[in-house]
C-alpha cells in the first residue's frame, strides 16, 4: 500500500480518534480537573487508535507485541499535547475546554512516521546470522 494512501487513513483515523478523545474529555471534565480529563481520554482514545490503524490503516492483524509497543506512537504526541494544554490554559488562558485541540496540531506529523514504523515492523525477528553460501562442486 502507498505511503500518500497511508498518510490519507491516518488521517481519517485520527479525525475519528480525535472525537472519541474530545468527546471523552468533555464528558470527564464535568466531574475531573482538565489534566485528569485528559490522561484518562487520552489513554482510552489511544486503544481505539491502534485498533483502527492496524485494520483499516495498515491492513495488519493485530498483535500483543505491536499493542504494547503502541503506546510509543503517542508518547510523542503525549507530551505535545500534554505541554501544549498546560501551556495553553495555565500559562496563555486558553479555554481548557478547546486547548486539547490546537495543541493536537503540532502532534500529526510525528505521530504518523512513528506509528508506521512501529505497526509495519515484523513481529518476529528474522535470524540475523548470514546465510551459508552453497558449495559449488
Amino acid at each position: 500500500m502507498k505511503v500518500t494512501v497511508q498518510m490519507a487513513r491516518f488521517a481519517l483515523v485520527g479525525v475519528v480518534n480525535t472525537g472519541t478523545y474530545y468527546g471523552c474529555y468533555l464528558a470527564l471534565l464535568t466531574v475531573l480537573p482538565y489534566l485528569a480529563a485528559h490522561v484518562i481520554a487520552f489513554v482510552s482514545s489511544m486503544i481505539g487508535s491502534f485498533l483502527l490503524n492496524s485494520y483499516f490503516t495498515y491492513r495488519i492483524r493485530p498483535t500483543w507485541r505491536k499493542f504494547l509497543l503502541f503506546p510509543l506512537t503517542n508518547a510523542a504526541n503525549f507530551v505535545i499535547t500534554t505541554g501544549g494544554v498546560w501551556l495553553l490554559v495555565d500559562r496563555a488562558g486558553f479555554s481548557s475546554r478547546y486547548a486539547p485541540l490546537v495543541a493536537a496540531l503540532a502532534a500529526i506529523p510525528i505521530t504518523f512516521v512513528v506509528s508506521r514504523a512501529i505497526m509495519l515492523r515484523p513481529d518476529t525477528r528474522q535470524d540475523a546470522r548470514p546465510k551459508a553460501v552453497e558449495q559449488v562442486r
